[in-house]
Order: structure tokens, then C-alpha cells, then sequence
């Protein structure tokens, strides 16, 4: 059963790969958000995933809803900066 683990862990890691493309690459502000918080919801089923392949998954489920919380308030916390400050939307297409 671990192995099943152990490769939904990694085949999750590849498909952050993509998500961290978007936020890097992204061609909007709002499109590099949603990666970043992409990468975020992943992170949160990875940290759960490494909580069952060591058998501890209580310890491993109360980080990862801290860290979902965080990663929470913290696209909240920029997407509002960037609503009311810069703009979320690419001034070139007007979307």
C-alpha cells in the first residue's frame, strides 16, 4: 500500500511541475494567483500523502489544514492587494 502512496506522492509532485509553470509563467496576475494557490491545495494532499506513508497521519492532517488555512489567507490577502492596487486583469486585453 505504500507504493501506491509513494507514487500518487510523485505523480501529485508532477502535476505541481504544471501548476508552478502557470504561476511562473503566467500571462496575468490572477492567472500566476491561481497557481500559486494551485500549488498550495496540492501541497496540503501531500503532506497528507506523507502522513500515510509514515503511518502518522493525525500529526501529518493538523499541518497540512494549518498550512491550507495560510495558503488561504494568503491568495485572499494579494488577490485583494492587487484588486485594489494594481489591477488583476492584463490592461492590454481589457479581461
Amino acid at each position: 500500500m505504500e507504493t501506491i502512496f509513494l507514487y500518487s506522492g510523485v505523480f501529485l509532485c508532477l502535476v505541481m511541475a504544471l501548476s508552478l509553470y502557470r504561476a511562473v509563467f503566467g500571462p496575468t496576475v490572477l492567472d500566476r494567483l491561481i497557481g500559486v494557490n494551485a500549488i498550495g491545495s496540492k501541497t496540503t494532499a501531500l503532506l497528507i500523502l506523507i502522513g500515510l506513508i509514515y503511518r502518522q497521519v493525525d500529526m501529518f492532517v493538523d499541518i497540512a489544514l494549518a498550512y491550507a488555512c495560510l495558503n488561504f489567507i494568503a491568495v485572499l490577502a494579494a488577490s485583494r492587494y492587487f484588486q485594489k492596487k494594481k489591477g488583476l486583469y492584463d490592461k492590454r486585453t481589457g479581461n
